[in-house]
């Protein structure tokens, strides 16, 4: 297993098949639909930036996306951007490189890039498409660090642009029912948040396994989910961190690259939190929340799909919907219609996240206690 999109992968549904679709102006798009109207809302027009693995995850299901359409493309890779624009038909004019896609200011026919490069790329390139004046949607995590991180929301506040991050499990039926239920009560004052990460990584030559592209290891990759999920399962902010790191294979995870984590959190109510991210350990893919009234429990809990869920009333039966198309949907109506979701995507929600992350690091390299403001 090479990486993270592998290991989410493998509970993944095969794609579903593409509605019917026919463009009704620029900005408007009309999709058949049995169940209800067809949409003619707006638009959004999105460019994505990283034609790797998961970038072309998400191209796969904005085909069926209502609110959102793939109408660019930006690679560094010459070969990826002809086959880009055979498979989606992508006009000439709206593809472009590294080097070149601040031109982007000058195309009226794209409105927000999709950040989907190396962690480390996050930084500049989200300020290079904010001062071009377009919307910026950026993979998790969003930077390296909090510095870079807060940089890019000033940035995009200055442009007076929006800034998303790729959260998509923040629109999952079955982890939107469970946050429901902890807001409503259902499951009495929180008391606990286990959450577990991690594969066994393939590949030693790979970017995730790169310090100066990754920023780290298995807690820049896998384990922001059981950083971010916490967060949104038990509704606080951690006040306290504390962390451990356990290196087996220091020649495969150098210096900087972290193997295996354990970390702790504290919340100002007195729930706690225990998390692992891993990148040697397999089938790790779990968040449990424990309330004094009941309990629930997600596994797998961040995988592509069907993410499978029950609590102290049952199994959870929310129908499984393919998450990045439900993403650009809801993030489009974010950025187009104002729409506010019920657990943030937008890039104060990626930093507060990367401090946390931050702390884990100091954590980790000082064997103490980390406050947290």
């Amino acid at each position: 297993m090479n990486s993270r999109r592998d290991f989410l992968q493998k509970f993944t549904f095969s794609a579903v098949g593409l509605p019917f679709m026919t463009l009704a102006g620029s900005q408007t798009l009309s999709v058949f639909d049995f169940d209800k109207a067809p949409y003619q809302g707006p638009v959004l027009r999105v460019a994505i930036m990283g034609l790797g693995s998961y970038g072309t995850r998400v191209a796969e299901a904005m085909q069926a996306s209502t609110k959102a359409k793939l109408v660019g493309v930006i690679s560094g890779t010459p070969s990826k951007v002809k086959a880009w624009q055979a498979k989606y038909n992508i006009p000439a004019k709206n593809c472009y490189n590294y080097e070149n896609f601040d031109r982007i200011r000058n195309n009226p026919d794209i409105d927000a890039v999709y950040v989907i490069t190396p962690n480390a790329l996050h930084h500049d390139q989200v300020i290079r498409v904010a001062k071009a004046g377009k919307h910026a949607i950026c993979e998790k995590p969003m930077g390296v660090n909090a510095k870079e991180g807060q940089e890019m929301v000033d940035a995009c506040k200055q442009a007076n642009v929006k800034l998303l991050v790729g959260y998509r499990m923040h629109f999952e039926p079955k982890t939107l029912e469970i946050i429901r239920m902890r807001k409503e009560g259902e499951l009495g004052k929180i008391m606990f948040f286990q959450g577990l990460t991690g594969f066994k990584i393939g590949d030693p030559s790979q970017w995730r396994l790169n310090k100066e592209l990754a920023g780290g290891g298995s807690m820049m990759d896998i384990g922001i989910y059981a950083v971010n999920g916490a967060r949104y399962m038990v509704g606080e902010e951690p006040v306290w961190v504390t962390a451990q790191e356990t290196k087996t294979d220091p020649e495969k995870f150098k210096e900087g690259v972290d193997e295996t984590i354990q970390f702790q959190f504290g919340f100002p109510s007195g729930a706690v939190a225990s998390c692992l991210s891993t990148y040697n350990m397999n089938f790790l893919d779990r968040f449990f929340l424990d309330g004094q009234e009941g309990y629930a429990e997600l596994q797998p809990a961040t995988g592509y799909g069907p993410i499978q869920g029950r609590t102290n009333k049952g199994e959870l039966t929310q129908p499984h919907k393919t998450h990045q198309t439900v993403q650009m949907d809801e993030m489009a109506a974010i950025i187009l219609e104002g729409k506010q979701p019920v657990v943030p995507v937008d890039g104060a929600e990626g930093v507060k996240d990367l401090k946390i992350i931050d702390a884990i690091y100091r954590a980790v390299k000082t064997g103490e206690k980390v406050a947290l403001k």
